[in-house]
């Protein structure tokens, strides 16, 4: 990236113009994230993928760990909303089976949104300030209660409350399934004894498997 390309970054005052300028910041991260895990992703490193001094970066968001917040955030925002198009429509005859498998074939096609969930707990919310925390929090709240109302809408017979177990829950099996789907060289090459061939998780099939029985469970306790 030029000097020049730097120095009309950091003259950036509109609203407008910083949106862009974040949007560029995120796009890095993205980039990054195809290339290694989040955890070996400093704010330096991403600084230099951008072209820009830590210092400017930092104008932006404040810690590395603010960067991968507003991406996750931005990612399940765009994922409610495309899933809401994939869906059986709201009305239909469509079997809980359908739309939890539905539900898990979409949210498989989606690893930086899987990643990011899956680093949430280990690694991205260790170290990091009450505040900071709070802030990120209360707009992740907010956005897995729209998806958790989407839910409900297509879940005959699903509470407020269950769809939102449902959606809290649906994080925890994310998080806890990826990094199993998607293991070390050296584990995917051990995988392939046949003795250990059922040990494989594909993730999509696991996690509808889990949805679908999660569904049934809440149905069934009402």
């Amino acid at each position: 990236m030029t000097d020049d390309r730097t120095t009309t970054f950091q003259r950036a005052r509109s609203a407008e113009q910083r949106e862009i300028r974040k949007q560029t910041i995120l796009d890095a991260a993205t980039q990054l994230l195809d290339e290694m895990p989040v955890g070996e992703i400093s704010l330096r490193e991403l600084s230099r993928r951008v072209g820009l001094s830590k210092t400017n970066v930092v104008r932006y968001f404040e810690t590395r760990e603010a960067v991968f917040f507003e991406l996750l955030n931005r990612s399940l925002a765009q994922w409610t909303e495309d899933l809401a198009d994939q869906l059986p429509a709201a009305g239909t005859a469509a079997s809980h089976d359908a739309v939890t498998a539905v539900v898990a074939e979409s949210l498989a096609g989606r690893p930086l949104l899987c990643g990011l969930l899956s680093a949430l707990g280990p690694e991205l919310e260790r170290n990091i300030s009450a505040q900071a925390a709070r802030d990120f929090k209360l707009a992740h709240v907010r956005l897995l209660g729209e998806l958790a109302a989407l839910l409900q809408r297509r879940l005959t017979g699903l509470t407020a409350a269950q769809a939102r177990e449902l959606v809290s829950l649906t994080v925890v099996y994310t998080a806890g399934l990826w990094p199993f789907a998607h293991p070390s060289e050296a584990v995917s090459e051990a995988l392939e004894d046949p003795e250990l061939a059922g040990t494989k998780v594909d993730f999509a099939a696991r996690l509808g498997r889990t949805l679908q029985v999660t569904v049934a469970g809440l149905l069934s306790s009402a």
